[in-house]
Protein backbone atom coordinates (compact mmCIF):
# COMPACT_ATOMS: atom_id res chain seq x y z
CA UNK A 1 0.00 0.00 0.00
CA UNK A 2 1.79 3.87 -1.13
CA UNK A 3 2.06 5.65 1.82
CA UNK A 4 0.25 8.61 2.73
CA UNK A 5 2.07 11.83 0.63
CA UNK A 6 3.07 14.19 3.56
CA UNK A 7 5.49 16.35 1.33
CA UNK A 8 6.08 17.43 -1.79
CA UNK A 9 9.32 18.43 -2.95
CA UNK A 10 9.73 19.78 -6.85
CA UNK A 11 12.07 20.80 -9.05
CA UNK A 12 12.02 24.36 -10.52
CA UNK A 13 13.27 24.91 -13.65
CA UNK A 14 11.51 22.46 -16.38
CA UNK A 15 8.87 21.39 -13.48
CA UNK A 16 7.71 23.95 -11.25
CA UNK A 17 8.04 26.80 -14.30
CA UNK A 18 7.05 27.30 -17.57
CA UNK A 19 9.77 27.35 -20.58
CA UNK A 20 10.27 30.95 -19.84
CA UNK A 21 10.68 31.12 -16.27
CA UNK A 22 7.56 31.70 -15.17
CA UNK A 23 5.23 30.91 -11.99
CA UNK A 24 1.42 29.67 -13.10
CA UNK A 25 -1.70 30.62 -11.35
CA UNK A 26 -2.44 27.19 -11.79
CA UNK A 27 1.04 25.98 -9.52
CA UNK A 28 0.05 28.82 -7.54
CA UNK A 29 -3.02 27.23 -6.32
CA UNK A 30 -1.48 23.56 -6.26
CA UNK A 31 0.25 24.24 -3.75
CA UNK A 32 -1.75 26.51 -1.78
CA UNK A 33 -4.11 23.11 -2.08
CA UNK A 34 -1.47 20.71 -0.88
CA UNK A 35 -1.24 23.29 2.38
CA UNK A 36 -4.86 23.49 2.99
CA UNK A 37 -4.46 19.36 2.88
CA UNK A 38 -1.75 19.25 5.50
CA UNK A 39 0.96 18.24 2.86
CA UNK A 40 4.01 20.27 3.45
CA UNK A 41 6.01 22.03 -0.23
CA UNK A 42 9.80 22.57 -0.89
CA UNK A 43 11.94 23.30 -3.41
CA UNK A 44 15.61 22.10 -4.89
CA UNK A 45 17.36 23.14 -7.60
CA UNK A 46 20.32 23.16 -9.85
CA UNK A 47 20.07 27.17 -9.36
CA UNK A 48 22.38 29.35 -6.36
CA UNK A 49 20.37 30.59 -3.81
CA UNK A 50 19.68 34.05 -5.09
CA UNK A 51 17.54 32.14 -7.66
CA UNK A 52 15.36 30.21 -5.42
CA UNK A 53 14.42 33.91 -3.35
CA UNK A 54 11.74 35.04 -6.14
CA UNK A 55 9.59 31.72 -5.21
CA UNK A 56 9.51 32.23 -1.25
CA UNK A 57 6.68 34.89 -1.05
CA UNK A 58 4.39 33.60 -4.34
CA UNK A 59 4.61 30.32 -3.14
CA UNK A 60 4.29 30.49 0.94
CA UNK A 61 7.22 28.84 1.54
CA UNK A 62 8.57 28.06 5.29
CA UNK A 63 10.48 24.98 4.33
CA UNK A 64 14.71 24.56 3.97
CA UNK A 65 15.42 25.34 -0.22
CA UNK A 66 18.03 23.36 -1.66
CA UNK A 67 20.35 24.94 -3.69
CA UNK A 68 23.27 24.02 -5.91
CA UNK A 69 21.42 20.75 -6.21
CA UNK A 70 21.68 19.62 -2.46
CA UNK A 71 25.19 21.52 -1.94
CA UNK A 72 23.69 24.13 -0.01
CA UNK A 73 20.43 24.48 2.06
CA UNK A 74 19.08 27.66 2.98
CA UNK A 75 16.27 29.58 4.98
CA UNK A 76 13.95 31.60 3.12
CA UNK A 77 15.90 34.80 3.70
CA UNK A 78 19.14 32.83 2.27
CA UNK A 79 20.80 32.03 5.37
CA UNK A 80 22.77 28.56 5.45
CA UNK A 81 22.01 26.29 7.25
CA UNK A 82 24.24 23.53 5.43
CA UNK A 83 26.79 22.99 3.22
CA UNK A 84 29.21 20.87 1.19
CA UNK A 85 31.80 21.67 -0.65
CA UNK A 86 34.06 20.03 -3.65
CA UNK A 87 37.33 19.10 -2.23
CA UNK A 88 40.18 21.64 -2.81
CA UNK A 89 42.52 18.65 -3.94
CA UNK A 90 39.61 17.60 -6.64
CA UNK A 91 39.17 21.25 -8.63
CA UNK A 92 42.07 21.57 -10.42
CA UNK A 93 41.54 18.20 -12.21
CA UNK A 94 38.11 18.17 -12.66
CA UNK A 95 38.42 22.16 -14.39
CA UNK A 96 41.57 20.24 -16.46
CA UNK A 97 38.53 17.90 -17.51
CA UNK A 98 36.11 20.03 -18.28
CA UNK A 99 38.23 21.98 -20.67
CA UNK A 100 39.60 19.57 -22.62
CA UNK A 101 35.74 19.01 -23.56
CA UNK A 102 35.60 22.65 -24.90
CA UNK A 103 33.00 23.53 -21.98
CA UNK A 104 32.99 26.78 -20.73
CA UNK A 105 33.42 26.67 -16.93
CA UNK A 106 31.48 28.31 -14.03
CA UNK A 107 32.85 28.00 -10.53
CA UNK A 108 30.34 28.88 -7.81
CA UNK A 109 31.44 29.74 -4.44
CA UNK A 110 29.04 30.91 -1.96
CA UNK A 111 27.78 34.22 -3.31
CA UNK A 112 30.54 34.64 -5.90
CA UNK A 113 30.09 33.65 -9.58
CA UNK A 114 32.75 33.34 -10.89
CA UNK A 115 33.64 32.48 -14.84
CA UNK A 116 36.32 33.48 -17.81
CA UNK A 117 34.22 34.54 -20.40
CA UNK A 118 31.20 37.14 -19.63
CA UNK A 119 29.92 36.86 -22.97
CA UNK A 120 30.08 32.80 -23.23
CA UNK A 121 27.22 30.59 -23.68
CA UNK A 122 23.79 30.86 -21.45
CA UNK A 123 25.60 33.25 -19.13
CA UNK A 124 22.73 36.20 -20.14
CA UNK A 125 20.05 33.09 -19.11
CA UNK A 126 22.08 32.94 -15.98
CA UNK A 127 22.31 36.45 -15.06
CA UNK A 128 18.65 36.67 -15.11
CA UNK A 129 17.97 33.63 -12.64
CA UNK A 130 20.74 34.83 -10.25
CA UNK A 131 19.19 38.33 -10.42
CA UNK A 132 22.68 39.44 -10.78
CA UNK A 133 26.01 38.95 -13.45
CA UNK A 134 29.21 37.15 -13.11
CA UNK A 135 32.31 37.81 -11.83
CA UNK A 136 34.87 37.48 -14.76
CA UNK A 137 38.36 36.12 -13.59
CA UNK A 138 41.42 35.10 -15.68
CA UNK A 139 42.00 31.43 -14.26
CA UNK A 140 40.59 29.62 -11.49
CA UNK A 141 44.24 29.06 -10.20
CA UNK A 142 43.60 30.39 -6.58
CA UNK A 143 40.06 29.37 -6.36
CA UNK A 144 39.84 27.43 -3.49
CA UNK A 145 38.31 26.33 -0.59
CA UNK A 146 34.59 27.00 0.07
CA UNK A 147 33.72 25.91 -4.21
CA UNK A 148 30.25 24.69 -4.16
CA UNK A 149 29.70 23.62 -7.45
CA UNK A 150 31.50 23.67 -10.31
CA UNK A 151 29.48 23.98 -14.14
CA UNK A 152 30.69 22.81 -17.38
CA UNK A 153 28.71 24.52 -20.19
CA UNK A 154 27.98 23.53 -24.14
CA UNK A 155 25.60 23.71 -26.22
CA UNK A 156 27.20 20.75 -28.10
CA UNK A 157 25.18 17.69 -26.83
CA UNK A 158 27.76 15.75 -27.32
CA UNK A 159 30.53 17.18 -25.88
CA UNK A 160 28.47 17.58 -22.62
CA UNK A 161 27.61 14.03 -22.43
CA UNK A 162 31.69 13.13 -23.64
CA UNK A 163 32.87 15.31 -20.66
CA UNK A 164 29.87 14.01 -18.22
CA UNK A 165 31.10 10.14 -18.59
CA UNK A 166 34.86 11.52 -18.33
CA UNK A 167 34.18 13.37 -14.95
CA UNK A 168 31.89 10.45 -13.94
CA UNK A 169 35.00 8.06 -15.03
CA UNK A 170 37.88 9.66 -13.44
CA UNK A 171 36.35 10.46 -9.89
CA UNK A 172 33.81 8.29 -9.40
CA UNK A 173 31.78 8.10 -5.83
CA UNK A 174 34.53 11.69 -4.94
CA UNK A 175 32.19 13.78 -6.89
CA UNK A 176 28.65 14.00 -7.86
CA UNK A 177 27.92 15.11 -11.44
CA UNK A 178 24.82 15.03 -12.67
CA UNK A 179 23.34 16.96 -15.68
CA UNK A 180 20.70 20.11 -14.90
CA UNK A 181 19.93 21.14 -18.47
CA UNK A 182 20.93 19.24 -21.76
CA UNK A 183 23.44 22.20 -22.12
CA UNK A 184 24.86 22.12 -18.32
CA UNK A 185 27.29 19.49 -16.61
CA UNK A 186 27.03 20.45 -12.71
CA UNK A 187 29.15 18.90 -10.64
CA UNK A 188 29.63 18.94 -6.56
CA UNK A 189 30.53 17.07 -3.64
CA UNK A 190 28.99 13.44 -3.62
CA UNK A 191 26.91 13.68 -0.75
CA UNK A 192 25.43 16.99 -2.39
CA UNK A 193 22.32 15.71 -4.40
CA UNK A 194 18.91 16.18 -4.81
CA UNK A 195 18.71 12.59 -3.06
CA UNK A 196 19.99 13.99 0.10
CA UNK A 197 17.67 16.86 0.41
CA UNK A 198 14.67 14.23 0.44
CA UNK A 199 17.14 12.42 3.39
CA UNK A 200 17.26 15.83 5.03
CA UNK A 201 13.57 17.07 4.68
CA UNK A 202 12.22 13.80 6.38
CA UNK A 203 15.02 14.45 9.13
CA UNK A 204 14.09 17.92 9.87
CA UNK A 205 10.02 17.24 10.06
CA UNK A 206 10.12 13.28 11.60
CA UNK A 207 8.88 11.62 8.30
CA UNK A 208 9.93 8.56 6.29
CA UNK A 209 11.06 9.02 3.31
CA UNK A 210 8.72 6.79 1.67
CA UNK A 211 6.43 9.83 2.85
CA UNK A 212 7.85 12.09 0.47
CA UNK A 213 6.96 12.46 -3.20
CA UNK A 214 9.00 14.08 -5.57
CA UNK A 215 8.86 15.70 -9.19
CA UNK A 216 11.51 16.55 -12.04
CA UNK A 217 12.34 16.88 -15.07
CA UNK A 218 16.33 16.23 -15.59
CA UNK A 219 18.99 13.19 -14.64
CA UNK A 220 19.61 15.52 -11.70
CA UNK A 221 15.96 14.63 -10.47
CA UNK A 222 16.88 11.24 -10.80
CA UNK A 223 18.76 10.80 -7.14
CA UNK A 224 15.52 12.30 -5.67
CA UNK A 225 13.24 10.01 -7.09
CA UNK A 226 15.26 7.37 -5.94
CA UNK A 227 15.07 8.65 -2.25
CA UNK A 228 11.63 8.78 -2.20
CA UNK A 229 8.33 7.08 -1.70
CA UNK A 230 6.62 8.59 -5.02
CA UNK A 231 8.31 10.10 -7.73
CA UNK A 232 6.50 12.18 -11.03
CA UNK A 233 8.96 12.82 -14.03
CA UNK A 234 7.40 15.76 -16.10
CA UNK A 235 6.14 15.36 -19.88
CA UNK A 236 9.16 17.19 -21.00
CA UNK A 237 11.77 14.63 -19.17
CA UNK A 238 13.78 12.39 -21.26
CA UNK A 239 12.59 9.06 -21.75
CA UNK A 240 15.63 7.72 -19.23
CA UNK A 241 14.11 9.91 -16.23
CA UNK A 242 10.54 8.96 -17.05
CA UNK A 243 11.18 5.63 -17.06
CA UNK A 244 13.12 6.21 -13.06
CA UNK A 245 9.45 7.29 -11.95
CA UNK A 246 6.40 6.15 -10.97
CA UNK A 247 4.43 8.40 -12.80
CA UNK A 248 4.44 10.97 -15.22
CA UNK A 249 2.65 13.95 -16.35
CA UNK A 250 2.82 16.46 -18.60
CA UNK A 251 4.92 19.20 -19.77
CA UNK A 252 5.80 22.34 -18.13
CA UNK A 253 4.03 24.00 -20.83
CA UNK A 254 0.82 21.96 -20.50
CA UNK A 255 0.29 22.75 -16.59
CA UNK A 256 2.26 19.58 -15.73
CA UNK A 257 3.13 20.21 -12.19
CA UNK A 258 -0.31 21.13 -11.22
CA UNK A 259 -1.91 17.97 -13.26
CA UNK A 260 0.53 15.86 -11.12
CA UNK A 261 -0.40 17.46 -7.65
CA UNK A 262 -4.09 17.15 -8.54
CA UNK A 263 -3.52 13.82 -10.33
CA UNK A 264 -0.84 12.02 -7.93
CA UNK A 265 -0.66 13.41 -4.92
CA UNK A 266 -4.56 14.59 -3.81
CA UNK A 267 -6.25 12.25 -5.25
Amino acid sequence: MTERVRLLLSDVDGTLVTPDKQLTPSSIRAVDALRSAGIAFAITSARPPRGLRRFVEPLGLTTPLGAFNGAVLINGDLSVIEQRTIPDDLLAPLIDVLRSHAMSIWVFRGDEWLVRDGAGPHVDQESAICERGPTVVTDFAGVVDGVNKIVGVSDDAAASKAAWLAATELFGARLSATRSQTYYLDVTHPDATKGSVVRYLAGRYAIKTSEIATIGDMHNDVSMFEASGLSIAMGNAEPAVQRAAIHVTSSNAEEGFARAVDAFILR
